[in-house]
């Protein structure tokens, strides 16, 4: 294992981590890999994400199992950003699109679908 490379901030981020478990058909899998990789995201998505603030968002995954770390400013507030995210462009679609490979509704907002993770260790 090789690790990942990540930027350094200059000032405090808040960090979140988030689950989610999608289908475990291979197939179904594959393809939400697929858009999900720079070549065939939704360019309107991206922009939106960084439009609210976040810093940076990884997507991790093993089988079925994501788990999703969002690096924001300290003076960041989740609920805010994720209540404007839902109102850009293309995102009510982009949600409508990848429910079928995470086994919700399609009307459902991205911060009702990943759930939450507490941080239970943290070496200093």
């Amino acid at each position: 294992m090789e690790g990942y490379i990540q930027k350094i901030s200059d000032g405090k981020i808040k960090r979140y981590v988030q689950f989610l478990e999608i289908s475990d058909d291979p197939e179904l899998v594959a393809l939400y890999r697929k858009w999900h990789s720079e070549e065939h995201h939704w360019k309107e998505i991206r922009d939106g994400i960084r439009k609210v603030g976040i810093l940076e968002m990884e997507i991790y995954i093993l089988g079925s199992k994501l788990v999703m770390i969002v690096d924001a400013p300290a003076d960041f507030q989740w609920q805010e950003a994720m209540n404007r995210l839902a109102t850009l462009p293309r995102q009510a679609e982009w949600e409508a699109f990848v429910a079928k490979f995470q086994g919700c509704a399609a009307d459902a907002r991205s911060d009702e679908k990943w759930q939450p993770m507490e941080r239970m260790f943290h070496l200093y």
